[in-house]
């Protein structure tokens, strides 16, 4: 016979995600940070929770499930609780029109929270405390002054969504609500697209944060993208005051954003946290990976200029530089800033010689084995000092962009090569180098194809782009030897754990770069 069992999903976590920009927050995740805030919190029925950016309105549902069981002491009725919760203490700011719906149907049990099947008896108007207002960009330059978005792709009309968000296009967010909040939680919109070549986008997760804190809440806890970590386009000032501020106390991070939300692939992982606005000190740091958790661990956010995720890697980084990492004496001073010569990453030059007045050669991401493509030496609009050098160079692109691999080891960089003299190349790749002898060049070469620098790298390297800034742990050496790993888990004392680390988290790559 056949059993039958009654099978009653949550609705919330069978939800397809909006984009990967706009991610719908799992019930069981919106619970794991509801839980880093303070048990009393639940007690106080005066405790005001705002989620500014709700999509299905799961924190302010799961909010009301533990208020509810928390003040039955205090107001023993249920329905007058309900009403309390509902009307006094939870308030949200919809990213949408249809998720200002859906979050009411999930709170309220109603599209319409003065509907005939609202759970709660207090509102007169359809939105109770989860509004919507449609907002417009402010133009300026073409730009939106507020988010940044570009006028070309976001100047719709009225008959599209804007995606100009209330809680970041005004200047005094605390009128919104005209009122404080003693928590403020939720999952911002990440990133919009600002018109640049390919899939450029802007983040815009940073903007929610600084918004917040506006506000002063007793606590802020988010969930971001982890790309603010070392990198991400305009997010220096940001990382900066986010690794200074004594008040962030609890990060949790997820290397790989699927073993946070299932399904869904973000570059560099994903994190929340919990800022305390009146408690400062170290950071309690919790690494996830393939479902299982390391720490935490109290760390210093700001040792580095960047954040270094995992604490072993901080313990190598002491014995790489003991009296602290000096730009100046690591790679990142040598090697080039992005189009070394001038030839931007479409560029494909000629077939042939024909017509050049002194032609050399262009190496592209497009070039393949015994089809070369040329250019003249005048076109050449940088580094034209270089051309005549041996160029040991790297791709820059990150590999699997930037992700890791199914056995949770990166890869670092790619493309790695020596090119001769009368040889350049387009934006695709970086020059690590140029020297007088090809010697050099290939001892660079070796170099980089190590574990240990390919790991420096990865520490530094969080999305799909290498850049200069990438090797700012890469200790330059001395290019007349040829250094291996074990040379150089020599000469910097490491130990067999932290070796085995290192070749944990970084795949071995031979000459041909596989």
């Amino acid at each position: 016979m056949l059993e039958i069992t009654n099978y009653n999903p949550d609705v919330l976590s069978c939800l397809a995600n909006l984009s990967s920009d706009e991610v719908f927050t799992p019930p069981q995740l919106a619970n794991s940070i509801l839980d880093l805030l303070p048990g009393d919190i639940w007690r106080d029925e005066h405790t005001r929770f705002l989620d500014p950016f709700c999509k299905t309105g799961v924190f302010l549902r799961e909010i009301a499930k533990r208020l509810d069981a928390e003040l039955e002491k205090q107001i023993p009725d249920r329905q007058k609780r309900i009403n309390h919760i509902f009307g006094r203490q939870l308030f949200g700011i919809a990213i949408t029109e249809l998720t200002s719906l859906l979050s009411r149907r999930s709170v309220y049990c109603s599209k319409t929270a003065n509907g005939k099947y609202s759970v709660c008896e207090t509102f007169d108007t359809p939105e109770g405390n989860i509004r919507f207002e449609r907002i417009e960009h402010t133009w300026k330059k073409g730009r939106c002054v507020y988010c940044g978005a570009n006028e070309e792709n976001y100047e719709r009309g009225g008959e599209l969504e804007t995606h100009a968000y209330e809680f970041i296009h005004t200047e005094q967010p605390k009128e919104i609500f005209k009122m404080k909040f003693d928590v403020i939680i939720g999952n911002p919109p990440y990133q919009l697209s600002d018109g640049g070549f390919g899939e450029s986008a802007r983040p815009i997760y940073h903007l929610f944060v600084e918004q917040a804190k506006k506000l002063n809440p007793r606590y802020l806890t988010m969930i971001i993208p982890s790309r603010w970590f070392a990198g991400g386009k305009g997010l220096d000032k940001f990382r900066e005051r986010m690794l200074h501020d004594q008040h962030l106390r609890i990060l949790v991070d997820f290397l790989n954003a699927s073993d946070a939300f299932p399904g869904v692939d973000i570059a560099g992982g994903i994190m929340y946290f919990l800022w305390d606005r009146d408690n400062e000190g170290d950071c309690n740091v919790t690494t996830v990976h393939r479902g299982e958790s390391v720490g935490p661990t109290a760390r210093k956010l700001d040792e580095f200029d960047i954040f270094v995720r995992h604490a072993p890697s901080v313990a190598i980084l002491h014995k790489v530089w003991p009296k602290g990492p000096i730009y100046e004496r690591s790679m990142g001073a040598m090697v080039s800033a992005r189009n070394a010569f001038g030839f931007a990453t479409n560029y494909r030059g000629q077939s042939s010689t024909e017509g050049l007045k002194d032609p050399i050669e262009l190496v592209s991401s497009a070039t393949s084995k015994g089809h070369q493509k040329w250019v003249d030496r005048n076109a050449v609009s940088r580094n034209a000092e270089w051309i005549n050098e041996w160029k040991s160079t790297v791709g820059g692109a990150a590999p699997a962009g930037g992700r890791p691999d199914k056995d949770g080891r990166y890869y670092g960089l790619s493309s790695i090569r020596v090119l001769p003299p009368r040889t350049v190349c387009t934006e695709s790749y970086l020059v690590a180098g140029h020297f007088a002898s090809e010697s050099d060049a290939l001892a660079l070469d070796c170099y980089m194809r190590t574990r240990f620098v390919r790991f420096l790298v990865s520490l530094r390297a969080v999305t799909q782009h290498v850049t200069r800034g990438s090797f700012a742990f890469v200790p330059v050496q001395d290019f007349a030897t040829q250094w291996t790993d074990e040379k150089l888990y020599k000469k910097y004392d490491l130990t067999k754990d932290e070796i085995a680390f290192i070749e944990s988290m970084v795949r071995p790559m031979d000459a041909s770069n596989e």
